[in-house]
């Protein structure tokens, strides 16, 4: 993990642009794996951990319509927190994760380990879902943050 951050922070400083994140089933693993990094504070703006649904509703404005219909862990809810997030932090690239990390919490529909992580740079937006089979959670955890950080180093390449 230590690596690839490293990595991205020197490609985002080169190329002047400027990350946020907005994480949920992660807890601030991801921003951590950032912040760890020397010079991090050139490229990483702002890091939200909107964990409960509330915090999603009123930091990132998702509208508490969208979590009602489809979920918290959804297409739905992570587009509109990654899209809530670029307007926020006006960043050129916005990520935000949300999932299920475990080892409880999951149903036949949404299984522990579903997480859908948004990207959004300039126009594009990308929501990837994905489901992480190992049931520990801090190792679903960290596999998120690991998928999370090779989107991005790929994106910005």
């Amino acid at each position: 993990m230590r690596k690839i951050s490293q990595k991205i922070v020197k490609l985002l400083r080169k190329k002047n642009l400027k990350f946020s994140f907005a994480e949920s089933c992660t807890g601030g693993l991801l921003s951590s794996s950032i912040t760890s990094i020397s010079g991090s504070s050139k490229v990483f703006t702002l890091g939200l951990i909107t964990y409960s649904n509330q915090a999603k509703i009123m930091i990132l404005k998702v509208p508490k319509k969208i979590i009602m219909k489809y979920g918290a862990v959804s297409y739905e809810t992570c587009l509109s927190m990654v899209k809530n997030l670029s307007k926020i932090s006006k960043t050129n690239i916005s990520i935000s994760i949300t999932g299920i990390a475990g080892p409880k919490g999951g149903t036949k529909e949404k299984p522990v380990g579903l997480v859908y992580i948004g990207i959004k740079k300039g126009s594009k937006t990308l929501i990837k879902k994905y489901l992480f089979k190992n049931k520990k959670r801090i190792l679903i955890q960290r596999a998120v943050v690991n998928k999370t950080l090779n989107l991005v180093l790929n994106l910005i390449k």
